[in-house]
């Protein structure tokens, strides 16, 4: 017994060594919730928009990497974003943008028209 106990303190994450950012108990299944609450949120957003195209391409390749596996090492090297708290940061946040984007409805068609030459840029040979 004392082994064992030994063995998983051996394992067990006291510190992420981020000012700010503890060490999450059991990061998997708030990943799963995370990710499955932002593909749920990206269904407002229509089929045609770039935002929800790559977002939900990116959530559902990490929820395929956190359902594939329980070994957290794995799920952090397989995503390859940092720790596994910083994962469930990323999560969190993108749930949030999600939000944002359909109170913004950023696919609609711009207000007003663009100037005219607002993306050309005139660079000399210096720059």
């Amino acid at each position: 017994m004392f082994a064992t106990r030994r063995l998983f303190s051996a394992v067990t994450k006291k510190s992420t060594g981020i000012y700010g950012l503890p060490v999450h108990p059991n990061p998997r299944p708030q990943l799963i919730s995370l990710y499955n609450d932002t593909l749920k949120a990206l269904e407002q957003i229509p089929e045609h928009a770039v935002y929800r195209q790559a977002t939900a391409a990116l959530t559902n390749h990490r929820l395929n990497v956190v359902n594939g596996t329980e070994d957290i090492a794995k799920i952090e090297q397989t995503i390859d974003a940092g720790q596994i708290e910083e994962v469930v940061v990323q999560a969190v946040d993108e749930l949030k943008i999600v939000n944002k984007m359909v109170e913004w409805k950023a696919w609609e068609p711009l207000e007003t028209p663009a100037p005219k030459d607002q993306w050309n840029y005139k660079f000399n040979e210096h720059n």
